[in-house]
């Protein structure tokens, strides 16, 4: 019988695998590292070369813009062959790409060419290939189990910043670079290469009756459906605005008066809400219709940004819109995944995720470096945050646009 099966209760599920979401939540911190800590790197680069912020995370935006172009390969690979030999590589490859932008010397092509192996080093360890692995062998508490995972981006979200300010105070950004990649490494390598396994990873036999035993759309059916291009406009809307404003959150407060540290640490409180809104939305999710969860929780970021425009030199306005980014970005994810699970099914989940991941990765990669050039052209961040109230309700209202959908554990319903 597949994993996915319907007979399995949640308890069944995690006892027999109770440590693959863990080992997946730090695999899939490990593909936002260059994400979530380049913060507190933007303002030293940019001072010690005399860059432009645009300039400083312009690498960023190339990264991002090669995931999104490898997404659907990778996760049509995914479905072939498994996600375990691509999540083991790519930590590796990820975090000595990581540490080599240490070696920057402030020429701008040397600058690119090191994001260019960043990008390449990142693509085996995107979204795609954590998730899969969790949605093979959880079905009943498919929610939770995605939560967990993706609150591997929380941990990295509350950590990255405060380890990179702390590096980066005592041996300059050049040297704190290649110390956090190491400290990474050797967290996360050791707890995937022993935990780290999909449905789809054992033995090839057993792999090929659990793929044939998925239920779902084919790419074709899914790329073609209404339901698809709903979410791929929710997902460019969405990430195109919170990324940016994750990445640009330490910069926004010092622009208000916060000191640099004081900053990280009220950063810090984003990675902190982000793991209570992640489990509170799986458990949501398990219970209520997944599309009405992410319109409600898609709506948070804007009072947060709404809080930083009336009240933004205030450590309380700024510590509240920290804890509502947080608990939607704790949400943003789960609720693309689960939704695509549960309107199409497992049958060629890679493959149809990777292509949200691609609209995701957009907007991750265009999102940041908007935010820099309307601080780049206006001086100050208040027309970004306009921005982001506005989209925020546009993916809010697409999502609660969604029909009920038609599956639900892998199984089509009636």
């Amino acid at each position: 019988m597949a994993e996915t099966g319907t007979a399995m209760t949640a308890g069944a599920e995690w006892r027999r695998a109770p440590i693959l979401p863990i080992a997946t939540g730090l695999g899939y911190a490990t593909s936002v590292i260059h994400i979530y800590g380049l913060g507190p790197y933007i303002e030293p680069i940019s001072q010690s070369f005399g860059w432009s912020r645009t300039q400083t995370t312009i690498g960023l935006t190339l990264a991002t813009l090669v995931q999104a172009l490898f997404s659907v390969p990778i996760g049509l690979m995914v479905d072939r062959l498994g996600p375990r030999l691509f999540g083991l590589v790519g930590v590796v490859l990820t975090c000595a790409a990581f540490a080599m932008l240490g070696t920057a010397t402030g020429d701008k092509t040397q600058w690119l060419m090191l994001w260019s192996l960043l990008a390449l080093a990142t693509l085996p360890v995107q979204a795609t290939v954590w998730i899969s692995a969790v949605a093979t062998r959880f079905a009943a508490s498919r929610g939770l189990a995605f939560a967990v995972t993706l609150c591997g981006a929380s941990l990295a979200a509350a950590l990255f910043p405060l380890l990179g300010s702390w590096l980066i105070a005592r041996h300059g950004w050049q040297t704190a670079a290649p110390i956090q990649a190491a400290i990474w490494v050797a967290i996360a390598f050791p707890m995937i290469f022993l935990f780290f396994r999909g449905a789809h990873d054992r033995r090839a036999k057993v792999a090929l009756v659990e793929r044939q035993a998925l239920e779902g759309a084919t790419l074709a059916e899914g790329v073609r459906s209404s339901i698809y291009h709903r979410l791929l406009l929710a997902s460019l809307l969405f990430t195109f605005t919170i990324i940016a404003l994750v990445v640009h959150f330490v910069p926004i407060l010092t622009d208000r008066g916060a000191e640099r540290m004081e900053a990280a640490g009220i950063a810090a409180l984003v990675g902190i809400f982000s793991v209570i809104g992640r489990l509170a939305t799986g458990l949501l999710l398990d219970r209520f219709r997944g599309s009405m969860v992410g319109a409600v929780v898609f709506l948070l970021p804007a009072i947060g940004c709404l809080l930083l425009l009336i009240g933004g030199e205030s450590w309380g306005a700024q510590a509240a819109a920290a804890a509502m980014t947080g608990l939607t970005l704790g949400a943003e994810v789960d609720v693309i995944v689960y939704l695509t699970t549960q309107h199409f099914g497992l049958k060629t989940f890679g493959g149809l995720y990777g292509g949200l991941l691609m609209a995701l990765s957009v907007g991750t990669a265009t999102g940041p470096l908007g935010a820099s050039a309307l601080y780049d052209a206006t001086g100050g961040y208040g027309p970004f945050l306009w921005l982001t109230i506005a989209l925020m309700v546009a993916s809010s209202l697409t999502l609660a646009s969604l029909p009920r959908p038609a599956y639900a554990n892998g199984k089509p319903q009636p």
